[in-house]
C-alpha cells in the first residue's frame, strides 16, 4: 500500500539542518510524516513548488504587538497577519503593555485572547519586575509563557529595572533563559543633554556603546555569579559583540535586521524618527562589528524587534518621538537579500530563524524541517524581486522604514502546523494560532 498524506509538498528545495536539496515533504495532522521522494504516495492536496526553496518557518523571538492597551497601533491580529505574511510562524511577545504582563492572570489573558486569533503560533515573555520576583519560578513555567523578559534601561513603558538589587534578585531566581534590554539606566540619565532637538541622529549619541556595554557586562557578571542563562536582545555594538564572544557559557545573542542594514547617519538623514530604535542604529563601524559576529557564530538568532507606533507619535520632533518600527513582516526578506548578495548563506539563515530560538528556548517541535516536527514551513522564491512598499504592510502602524527599498528573495507561502495560512500575499481563511509548548515549563 502506498503512503497517503493530508499534504504532499513536492519539487521544492529543502533547507535544514543538514543541508539543502530536492525534497518532497508529506505531512499529516499538522505534523511532518516523510521526507524524501514520495512520487509513490499520494495526499489529499498536492503543492507542487518546483523552483521553490522551503525554509523552517521563522521563529521571530521579539515583537512587541501591543495588546492590551495601545491597540490604536497594533493588536495580536493585525501583527500576527504581518508575521503569516514574512514568513513567520511563531512568535514571541513583549510584556510591556498596559497593564505589563506580570501576573499570571494577565499571561492568561493574552493566550486567550491569542488563540485562534493570531494567524501564528505564540508565546509571551512575562516581566520580571521588583513585585514579582518571588513569583518567577511559577511565571516562566506557565503555559504559553516565553520566560522573564528585563529592561535594563528605559524603552517604550514602565518596566524598567534599574536597581542592581533587584536585577541581582531576578537572576538568581530564574531557571529558563530570560531576556534583558541592555542600556544602563544611570549612563541614559547623565547624558540627556546631548539629545539635540529636532535631530534623531543624535539618539545613538545620547544612548551610547558605553551605556549598552555598561549593562551587558552588568548582566554577564550576575549570570556567572548565579550560574543562569541570559539572552542578550538586539545587541547594536561591536564592543559588545567583542565581550560576549568570550562569555558565551552564559550569554546567547540576538541581532535585528534593522541594525544589520541601516547606517548612520544616511538613516538618520533619509528617514529622521522613522529610523529612531531602542537601541540606536549606529554606525558603520558598529555594523560591521555586528556582521563579524554574526560571521563567526557569536550571534545564535534574530529578532525583529517589531515595535509599531503610529506616523503622529513618529512625527513627533524629536526627542518626544516614540521609538521604534515595524519589522516582522519584513524580517525574511530583508535577510533573504542579504543572502542573495553574499552576506551569508541561506543555512546560515535558518539556523538563526529557527534551529537557533529552538535550541536556545527548548521550543517542542519547532525549528527543523524534520519528522516528527511542527508543519511549519516558509515557502520562498529566492529569485523574486519585490519592492517593499508602505502599503504592503499588514501592521496598523501602515508604515516600514524599507518603503522603496528593492529586495531580491521574497516569502510567497507560509503554513502553521500543515495549515497553509498565507500563498503569494493573500492571507488564507481563519486565525489557527496557538501556544507553543517548551521542554522547559508547559
Amino acid at each position: 500500500m502506498p503512503e497517503t498524506y493530508d499534504l504532499i509538498i513536492k519539487g521544492g528545495t529543502v533547507v535544514n539542518q543538514d543541508g539543502m536539496g530536492a525534497r518532497d515533504i508529506g505531512i499529516s495532522g499538522g505534523r511532518i510524516m516523510a521526507l524524501g521522494d514520495l512520487s509513490g504516495a499520494s495526499a489529499g492536496e498536492v503543492l507542487d513548488a518546483k523552483g521553490l526553496t522551503i525554509l523552517p518557518g521563522v521563529i521571530d523571538s521579539q515583537v512587541h504587538f501591543r495588546e492590551p492597551g495601545m491597540t490604536h497601533k497594533e493588536d495580536l491580529e493585525t501583527g500576527s497577519r504581518g508575521a503569516v505574511l514574512g514568513g513567520v510562524t511563531t512568535v514571541f511577545e513583549m510584556p510591556n503593555t498596559n497593564p505589563n504582563t506580570t501576573t499570571p492572570e494577565l499571561l492568561a489573558d493574552k493566550v486567550k485572547a491569542a488563540h485562534h486569533r493570531m494567524f501564528c503560533d505564540f508565546a509571551f515573555y512575562v516581566g520580571g519586575t521588583e513585585d514579582n520576583v518571588d513569583d518567577i519560578p511559577e511565571l516562566e513555567r506557565l503555559p504559553g509563557s516565553a520566560g522573564i523578559k528585563v529592561f535594563i534601561g528605559s524603552s517604550t513603558g514602565t518596566l524598567l529595572v534599574d536597581k542592581p538589587a533587584v536585577l541581582d534578585a531576578i537572576i538568581a531566581k530564574i531557571s529558563r533563559r530570560a531576556a534583558f534590554h541592555c542600556e544602563d539606566e544611570g549612563r541614559l540619565n547623565q547624558r540627556k543633554d546631548l539629545r539635540v532637538e529636532g535631530d534623531p541622529s543624535s539618539h545613538p549619541v545620547w544612548r551610547d556603546e558605553i551605556a549598552a556595554l555598561m549593562a551587558t557586562k552588568q548582566l554577564v557578571g550576575l549570570a556567572e555569579k548565579y550560574g543562569k542563562r541570559v539572552h542578550v536582545l538586539h545587541v547594536s555594538t561591536a564592543i559588545e559583540m567583542e565581550f560576549l564572544a568570550h562569555h558565551k557559557e552564559w550569554a546567547s545573542v540576538e541581532v535585528t535586521p534593522h541594525h544589520l542594514t541601516l547606517v548612520a547617519p544616511e538613516c538618520y538623514e533619509r528617514l529622521g524618527t522613522y529610523c529612531q530604535m531602542n537601541p540606536p542604529v549606529r554606525d558603520a563601524a558598529n555594523q560591521a562589528g555586528i556582521w563579524a559576529g554574526l560571521a563567526n557564530g557569536v550571534v545564535d538568532v534574530l529578532g525583529s524587534d517589531h515595535a509599531p507606533h503610529t506616523r503622529e507619535e513618529k512625527d513627533h520632533a524629536y526627542p518626544a518621538s516614540h521609538s521604534g518600527m515595524t519589522g516582522v513582516q519584513t524580517l525574511l526578506p530583508i535577510m533573504l537579500d542579504h543572502v542573495n548578495a553574499g552576506r551569508l548563506s541561506l543555512e546560515r539563515l535558518v539556523d538563526l530563524t529557527g534551529h537557533g530560538p529552538q535550541r536556545l528556548f527548548g521550543l517542542r517541535g519547532k525549528g527543523r524541517i524534520a519528522v516528527g516536527y511542527d508543519a511549519d514551513l516558509a515557502i520562498v522564491d529566492m529569485k523574486r524581486t519585490e519592492t517593499i512598499k508602505n502599503e504592503q504592510v499588514a501592521s496598523r502602524a501602515g508604515w516600514t522604514p524599507y518603503d522603496g527599498k528593492q529586495v531580491t528573495g521574497w516569502p510567497v507561502g507560509t503554513f502553521v502546523r500543515g495549515t497553509k495560512v498565507m500563498w503569494d500575499g493573500e492571507i488564507l481563511g481563519a486565525a489557527v494560532g496557538e501556544a507553543a509548548r517548551f521542554n522547559e515549563g508547559s
